[in-house]
This record gives C-alpha cells, sequence and structure tokens, in this order.
C-alpha cells in the first residue's frame, strides 16, 4: 500500500502543474504571435530536434505529437503552404516521406527556441529544468 499523500505533497503537485501551465500559456502566446499554431511550432522543434538527423518522418512526428498520422499528414500540409517545411522521399526507403525544414521554417523556429530556452531557464529555480546549453 502506497504512502497517503501530505499536504506538502499535494503543494508541490499543485505547484508544478501551474508552472507547467504557466510554460504552455507563454509558449502559446509566444509562438502566435509569431504566426504559426502551437501545433506547427512543435512540429518544426520535432523535425529540427529528431535524433541523429535533420528530418522526420510522419510516423515519427506522429509519435512524437502523440497524434493520428492522418492529422500529422494535415498539420505538415499546413506548414508546407507557409514554406516553413518540405516533404521530399525516403533515399533508404522509397515508402517513406521525410519532413525536412526550409529556411523559413529554421528561422521561425531558432526565434521561438531561444524564447522558450529563456523561459525555461528561468524556472529553473522552481524545479529541476532538463540541463540545456546556454
Amino acid at each position: 500500500m502506497p504512502t497517503p499523500l501530505t499536504k506538502t505533497d499535494f503543494e508541490a503537485l499543485s505547484e508544478f502543474r501551474y508552472q507547467i501551465r504557466r510554460f504552455e500559456r507563454f509558449s502559446e502566446d509566444v509562438v502566435q504571435a509569431e504566426g504559426i499554431t502551437p501545433l506547427q511550432y512543435l512540429l518544426l522543434l520535432h523535425v529540427k530536434g529528431y535524433p541523429g538527423r535533420d528530418y522526420a518522418t510522419v510516423g515519427e512526428l506522429a509519435d512524437r505529437l502523440q497524434a493520428k498520422p492522418h492529422g500529422v499528414v494535415a498539420l505538415v500540409s499546413r506548414c508546407e503552404e507557409n514554406f516553413l517545411v518540405e516533404r521530399r522521399p525516403s533515399e533508404v526507403d522509397r515508402r517513406q516521406v521525410e519532413i525536412h525544414l526550409l529556411p523559413a521554417g529554421e528561422r521561425v523556429l531558432a526565434h521561438l527556441a531561444q524564447l522558450h530556452r529563456t523561459e525555461l531557464q528561468s524556472l529553473g529555480s522552481v524545479f529541476s529544468v532538463p540541463n540545456i546549453n546556454r
């Protein structure tokens, strides 16, 4: 049987959730001010941040976004219309389509990621934040 939570435990959980939501709200505001949606920002981030390479497949992005592949296809299409990403057939497996950032996507992402990093660093005193290069 787990140990019952104390008032201090509830306060810590409440503060943690509050800070997560505060960060999400900050993110929503700065992303929309840049003229894209929060999901478009996350798509750009996951393409650039995919481990080991500079592109991701729709399936990999669906996993990262915790979304259905058909929804990610629609999201990629909207990003393509804004010249943020492009689809390329995979040279390794022609059945796969790679999603690559375009220069405009790189610029938007770099600016927004800098803002997010600064905000995350400000939260470091509230709870442990992963080590992010300064």
